[in-house]
């Protein structure tokens, strides 16, 4: 059994649409970001960022303690290792897969969350951030349609790259992007959609917040807890 501690973000839906797809039995430890759930000690006793998702292995392989990871990428890296799937064993194809997974990891979710930062939720409204950041999430969108022109998926064969991407894209309307303009994006985000897998994977972040689908931060407490940390929250 693994234990996902999550929420209903795109970091979260990586790893859920990963258990669903490989079939893991797992059970859900909401941490709710909005209610400072990220801050509690037996959370960040897995997870030192304060940052969800995380999970706890009670099975790792070759036996052993618990095993605890953090950081999405590195979840989904654990994961595939562990059951073989989503991440080939061939040397080419493997680090065609890995170097998708870190470039999403890098730049398509850092400056995709600036966007949402600065478009949704930021105080004032500042011009040259916004721009900054919906043009640069415009590139990187440029990036995955030019890669997605002649292949199904990232790294030709579904893979955690995929699965670290997607949930990032759902979004497309809040980061102001036309997903129309890119054509190979569109496909395989609407191939993405329609797996099972993902299906049930978004069907659980229904049940277990159910404003998903609403903005994530609404009141001036939840702005408190999530924007404006600094040292202080991790001592």
């Amino acid at each position: 059994m693994i234990d996902l501690y999550y929420w209903t973000t795109p970091n979260g839906h990586k790893i859920t649409m990963f258990l669903e797809e490989a079939g893991l039995p797992y059970g859900i430890v909401p941490v709710n970001i909005g209610k400072g759930d990220q801050f509690k000690p037996d959370f960040l006793a897995i997870a030192p960022n304060n940052r969800m998702p995380a999970i706890v292995d009670h099975q790792p392989a070759g036996g052993g303690t618990p095993l605890s990871v953090f950081e999405s990428g590195a979840i989904l890296l654990y994961l595939a290792d562990k059951t073989g799937q989503f991440l080939s064993k061939d040397l080419y194809a493997r680090n065609d897969a890995l170097q998708w997974l870190f470039w999403q990891m890098g730049g398509l979710g850092p400056m995709a969350g600036q966007n949402h930062h600065f478009n949704n939720y930021a105080p004032e409204k500042i011009p040259y951030a916004i721009n900054r950041y919906v043009n640069e999430t415009n590139r990187l969108y440029g990036v995955l349609n030019k890669r997605l022109a002649d292949r199904d998926f990232l790294a030709g064969e579904y893979s955690i790259a995929d699965m670290a991407s997607y949930p990032w894209i759902v979004p497309h309307k809040n980061q102001s992007q036309n997903i129309d303009d890119f054509p190979h994006l569109k496909r395989w985000l609407e191939a993405i959609a329609a797996r099972p897998a993902t299906v049930r994977a978004y069907a659980k972040a229904k049940e277990i917040n159910p404003d998903f689908g609403q903005p994530t931060i609404r009141t001036e407490e939840e702005k408190k807890l999530l924007f404006g940390q600094t040292a202080a929250v991790v001592k």
